[in-house]
């Protein structure tokens, strides 16, 4: 089988999920051919660099305007126009990738590598008849996924379903296996051996702080108040590649180890981690810093709940490992959406920078049987392995494009 996965760097979310589908499907036939590319970059280097440099601009300093682009443009407005004009002019420059590549299938993890193929599409008929699977990577509708074209929608719920035939989509198109991740986010793990092996207790409960891509300041506040909490618990804060919020961190976690008793200093240089448990006079909270990680994974298996932004991704790894979310700093738009979802289906509560964040973190950790209905809504939402379904619709969907015969040779390229 050979698949071409359409993604774009827009925030990581979408790379992710295309990494995540890719990594199955080798996993399941190795002898695949799954090519992922940033279709915004291969179009048009230019268009790409505005886009995304458009993207964290307003996202960080200027939500409220990002809020109100990503409102208006879920709308027949000027905005969506744009949009379109922009993929109708470089559709045509990713006809090359098409012809060189050949895809049986091809896969789309961002609204607007779905919109420049399905406009090449139904200008090129007869050229691209090439079956389209369009994934959404949030937890709620917006119209830059609609399309004309696309065969099948991959959504995260059953509400999403019923807010896209709303708008027109036929529901047989529409399955709602929620978004790719990772394979490891669904295998348990010895948590003892795991918190052993970090040097953490594995009979203190956890907290996992994760935020990294974006901002420094909201972090901090939300740990400062965390860890005001009478009850006892752990910490692990995981920063991404963000150095400037790794590096804050490091000197406030310095800063405590030297005015306070120090209990145990682990350093090592990036990309590792830091481990700094310390002990204040007032609440104290051990904490473990990491700069980057590619074992996300086992993290999220070790905490008792997760404090982050709603991004899809970072969601849908959290649902993958039952682990409860405390959302904080949602960015207008999607991340919006993503948070009034998850709280409404009891599988996250908001955290304010204010003296709630304190309280509600303490509830939680004092009162576990809330983490656990937390736990039970998540496994009653989840919808099984994303990947695993999607790779058998793509293989149901060339059967519908080709004949049998045309399905088993391309099992065995």
């Amino acid at each position: 089988m050979r698949v071409l996965i359409l993604s774009a760097t827009t925030g990581g979310g979408h790379m992710r999920a295309a990494n995540a589908l890719k990594s199955y499907i080798q996993s399941q036939n190795p002898r695949s051919a799954v090519l992922i590319s940033d279709t915004i970059q291969y179009v048009s280097p230019i268009l790409n660099k505005a886009v995304t440099e458009g993207y964290v601009y307003l996202a960080t300093k200027t939500p409220k305007l990002f809020g109100y682009v990503y409102r208006t443009a879920d709308k027949d407005t000027p905005i969506n126009k744009t949009v379109e004009i922009a993929t109708t002019t470089v559709r045509n420059k990713l006809k090359p990738l098409i012809d060189d590549f050949k895809p049986d299938i091809i896969v789309t993890t961002h609204p607007f590598s779905a919109e420049i193929f399905t406009a090449l599409k139904t200008r090129n008929a007869e050229n691209c008849n090439i079956p389209i699977i369009n994934i959404v990577t949030d937890f709620a509708v917006h119209q830059t996924y609609i399309n004309d074209g696309v065969d099948a929608y991959i959504v995260s719920s059953h509400e999403m379903v019923n807010q896209m035939v709303e708008r027109g989509v036929e529901r047989v198109k529409l399955y709602p296996y929620g978004i790719p991740v990772k394979q490891e986010f669904y295998k348990d793990i010895d948590r003892r051996t795991a918190f052993e092996s970090e040097g953490m207790n594995p009979d203190m409960r956890t907290i996992l702080i994760m935020a990294g891509s974006f901002g420094v300041t909201d972090i901090l506040k939300i740990y400062h108040k965390i860890v005001k909490s009478h009850e006892e618990f752990q910490i692990i804060v995981i920063t991404g590649k963000n150095e400037k919020l790794y590096d804050t961190f490091d000197r406030y976690l310095s800063k405590i180890t030297l005015n306070n008793a120090l209990v145990d200093i682990e350093k090592s240089s990036r990309p590792k981690s830091i481990t700094k448990l310390s002990r204040h006079r007032k609440p104290a909270k051990p904490t473990k810093l990491l700069y980057y990680t590619d074992e996300v994974e086992k993290y999220m298996h070790m905490a008792d709940m997760i404090v982050t932004k709603p991004g899809g991704l970072t969601v849908s790894e959290s649902v993958a490992s039952v682990l409860p979310m405390g959302i904080f700093k949602a960015i207008p738009g999607q991340e919006e959406q993503n948070a009034d979802f998850l709280v409404r289906n009891n599988m996250a509560v908001r955290l304010e920078k204010d003296n709630t964040c304190t309280k509600i973190v303490t509830d939680l950790i004092s009162h576990p049987e809330k983490l656990e209905n937390m736990k039970k809504s998540i496994k009653e939402f989840s919808r099984g392995n994303s990947s695993e379904n999607i790779y058998i619709l793509m293989k149901e969907l060339l059967k519908k494009y080709h004949n049998e015969e045309a399905i088993d040779r391309t099992e065995k390229i």
